[in-house]
């Protein structure tokens, strides 16, 4: 089987993406890495560069772990994309990091994580930065 791994390039993308590969050495599974950037923004803060992605692909490599990175460079709806993705290559579970938010945060701006949380038809595994 598969897992999921939301992917930004900050500490809890990393952190997401290191919960993954004890996941995938634990149950001998293969990750789909995930990195999308939205058409509704000129600069995306998540949006990794490709040395970024790059730089994963070889950590997973040296892990021993079979791998695929994608980055979606359309769509609108991370959240959507990735609960798409998750039934196509129907996935056993999903990995994503997340991060503190004011109450004021979420209630102005959603979350993401929220609703991979709440509409994700896995287990959803939420692993914070150290």
């Amino acid at each position: 089987m598969t897992i999921v791994v939301g992917y930004i390039p900050t500490p809890q993308g990393e952190a997401a993406v290191t919960a993954a590969i004890a996941q995938a050495k634990a149950h001998g599974e293969s990750l789909l890495v995930v990195n999308m950037s939205r058409d509704d923004k000129l600069v995306d803060a998540h949006r990794a560069e490709a040395s970024q992605l790059n730089r994963v692909d070889v950590e997973l490599s040296e892990s021993g772990v079979q791998h695929e990175v994608r980055r979606i460079d359309h769509g609108t709806d991370p959240a959507e994309e990735i609960l798409r993705l998750i039934r196509e290559v129907d996935a056993r579970m999903l990995v994503i990091g997340l991060r503190h938010r004011t109450p004021v945060g979420k209630l102005l701006l959603g979350s993401t994580a929220q609703r991979l949380l709440l509409d994700a038809p896995c287990p959803v595994l939420a692993v914070k930065a150290h």
